[in-house]
């Protein structure tokens, strides 16, 4: 069933849908830079930041790369639980700086460290690279929290791509040099590289995040020879998985791949913890100032999972 857009949305899609209207009409291509500058552009102008007690930019030397990554303390002389954060994007998109503001109200309002994490993206560099700088940061946490007041008590989250990372690294909690996770917090997360479910369809349009445009972000992710099914979350084995909070948005074409995954997390026995905003769009976080009670509930929703 294709979602119904909150009233408070109504203007704002208005006019993005008669910019990508005017886009089409122009023949404008799309292009990795463009997609950069248009998410730059959408956050800068909508979301709201706040002042957090310390933060601090670092990097981790893995191999031939250097990750840079910016941790978040609300009360340094505290130890407190962990999350680390990967950003949405699309695999593509985003960016420490984008989300700083995003990742501030997090660590504030969550009263936890957060740790965000500038892994590399396509189509320079294509699954499952940035994957693998996600998954150093969690292995490698000692050092990336050196000097730090916190406890061993680790979290993964993210929003959209981000979400998946989180999600795909929640499969491995606890394995190998991989810490144990106490939770993973997705939200409107992207499960389903295979584009499978019913609101791609009903949502893909007319709602910011449309579906041709998932299909041209997983097209530069992945290569040609990748198994786009391997690769999704939803497919894999969710026995071990660590409890999760997700969440969903009612006119988000992902809206029923996370629904699916709840149902799978449920039957495997796992802790889940799953709220549906149904006048909510993919992405509604970075546009913060036009549903501000929606953001606020969200927030709330993981000070509560985290401190539980």
């Amino acid at each position: 069933m294709r979602g119904i857009a909150s009233e408070k949305l109504e203007p704002f899609l208005a006019t993005v849908n008669e910019a990508l209207a005017q886009a089409k009409a122009d023949n404008v291509q799309r292009t990795p830079a463009l997609a950069r500058e248009n998410l730059d552009k959408l956050s800068a102008l909508l979301t709201r930041e706040s002042d957090i007690a310390w933060s601090e930019d670092r990097v981790l030397p893995v191999a031939q790369h250097d990750i840079a990554f910016r941790l978040y303390h609300p009360a340094p002389d505290k130890a407190l639980p962990v999350i680390f954060f990967y950003h949405g994007g699309g695999h593509m998109c985003g960016s420490v700086d984008l989300y700083d503001p995003m990742c501030r109200r997090m660590a504030n309002e969550a009263n936890a460290i957060v740790v965000s994490t500038e892994y590399r993206l396509a189509p320079e560099f294509q699954y499952p690279i940035g994957l693998n700088d996600c998954k150093a940061m969690l292995v490698n946490h000692r050092e990336v929290l050196a000097g730090v007041n916190h406890l061993d008590t680790f979290y993964v989250a993210g929003d959209s791509a981000g979400g998946a990372i989180s999600s795909t690294l929640g499969l491995s909690s606890g394995v190998g040099k991989m810490p144990t996770l106490a939770g993973q917090i997705l939200i409107y997360p992207s499960l389903d590289y295979t584009m499978q479910s019913d609101s791609i369809k009903e949502n893909g349009s007319g709602f910011l995040l449309e579906s041709d445009r998932i299909a041209w972000y997983f097209d530069h992710y992945f290569d040609a020879a990748a198994d786009r099914r391997v690769a999704s979350p939803l497919f894999a084995d969710l026995s071990d998985v660590p409890p999760t909070l997700i969440f969903t948005a009612g006119c988000d074409p992902l809206r029923d791949e996370g629904q699916q995954f709840v149902r799978r997390l449920t039957a495997q026995g796992v802790d889940v913890n799953h709220y549906q905003f149904d006048g909510m769009i993919h992405a509604f976080m970075n546009i913060e100032d036009l549903v501000t009670d929606e953001c606020d509930e969200l927030y709330q929703h993981i000070a509560r999972f985290v401190n539980k």
